[in-house]
């Protein structure tokens, strides 16, 4: 019963940053002292990119230590119980600073990322292979649901016009919440071999490809190409590719539906509910056909449709063709996309990166979110939003060529 609880936690930790995740970006434009980080676009792009960047070795330092210790639990609530106290912190006289907001807002995302490892793990460690994408899927569908109920929550805010410190309380309660929920359900797994397995199964099928390949050429027959390896390096590329363009798009995405299509706040709320909406969807999909799809051929295309779908988001924004109701679709399919990549690649960067390292896939992960974090607001300045649309979706189609290429 507790393998199939321990997530509720998340749930609604992920209402809480769920109504963060736009509620932040147009808080943050609307403190008195903005022009202190060079103005709304690149204040918002600053603090994203250096909290994206301090969190990459908080990854890899939370990944490491999990699998030292084999302790999960104990990280999943440090970061539920940091961003609890830090959001109430938030509240308080001084965090009216840009700067010492921005401080806050950095700290709170090095202690978030320590439960992303601890996760991923947990569900590797509680099922087997065969389970992984649908143990995923579901995970995320749970999730985004909870992210979707955050952002109807922020819409009601912002249609009530709720002051930001309520905002933040309530975001502070439900992360209590779900550090509660974590205390009473989820258990470290009495057992850490899975993961094992799975490297002990996949260099066993390399020396079956061999002899199978060498008995094949000792019988006159061609070689058959199957003695092919996986190589993590061209995954490694194409996770961050995918990961910047992701933060380009959508760092300044809520300035730009409020600002550039005249979008009022609440309606950038369903934009981005849209756009989950969408992801759920693929989540729900994945766990439910994954196991079915060849992952190395599936997982380019969604990367290439992602990028098909910026470039059609474009098309209808230069030529005005019902802006506003065709981004909504696009955002559908762009959270579509992005669920279906998502669970293609975690599963196959488990079976590649070994215990010790559990880390190294959010931390390639945020190494591009930050980069993007600070370009997309600061192209989107330097030479606006529509350019900068069009360089995320070409860095969309450089993580299709590199995963093709891999």
């Amino acid at each position: 019963m507790l393998v199939a609880m321990w997530r509720m936690g998340f749930f609604f930790h992920e209402v809480a940053f769920g109504l963060l995740s736009v509620f932040i970006p147009l808080y943050i434009v609307a403190l008195p002292d903005v022009g202190l980080l060079g103005g709304k676009l690149l204040a918002v792009g600053i603090m994203t990119s250096v909290a994206l960047f301090c969190a990459i070795p908080g990854s890899f330092l939370w990944g490491f230590l999990c699998d030292a210790t084999r302790r999960y639990k104990v990280f999943i609530l440090l970061s539920f119980a940091s961003s609890a106290a830090i959001l109430f912190l938030m509240t308080l006289p001084f965090a009216q600073s840009i700067v010492l907001f921005v401080v806050l807002y950095v700290v709170m995302q090095v202690l978030h990322v320590a439960h992303e490892a601890p996760k991923n793990v947990l569900i590797a460690e509680h099922y087997s292979r065969e389970e992984w994408e649908k143990s995923y899927g579901f995970y995320e569908a749970l999730t985004e649901v909870g992210f979707i109920a955050g952002l109807v929550i922020g819409m009601i805010a912002f249609l009530d016009n709720i002051g930001a410190n309520y905002v933040f309380y309530l975001c502070s309660g439900l992360s209590v919440v779900a550090l509660i929920l974590a205390v009473a359900l989820i258990a470290d797994p009495l057992m850490i071999f899975e993961r094992r397995l799975v490297g002990i199964e996949k260099r066993i099928d390399f020396t079956a490809r061999g002899l199978d390949s060498s008995s094949r050429m000792m019988d006159g027959l061609g070689y058959d190409g199957s003695l092919k390896q996986d190589s993590f390096v061209g995954f490694a590329i194409a996770i961050v590719m995918f990961s910047l363009a992701t933060s380009l798009f959508f760092t300044p995405l809520p300035l730009f539906l409020n600002q550039g299509l005249g979008l009022a706040k609440s309606w950038v709320y369903v934009a981005y509910i849209l756009n989950s909406v969408g992801a759920t969807v693929g989540y729900t999909i994945a766990s439910r056909r994954a196991r079915s799809m060849d992952i190395r051929k599936q997982m380019p295309r969604f990367i290439l449709l992602r990028g098909g779908l910026v470039f059609l988001l474009v098309g209808a924004i230069q030529l005005a063709i019902f802006p506003n109701i065709l981004t909504g679709l696009f955002l559908m399919g762009l959270g579509f996309a992005y669920a279906m990549y998502y669970i293609l690649m975690l599963s196959l960067s488990m079976e590649l990166i070994p215990e010790g390292k559990a880390g190294l896939f959010d931390g390639l992960v945020g190494l591009g979110a930050a980069v993007g974090a600070f370009l997309g607001p600061f192209l989107a300045e330097m030479i606006n939003y529509v350019p900068m649309f069009i360089i995320a979706a070409v860095i969309f189609i450089i993580a299709f060529v590199a995963i093709k290429l891999s």
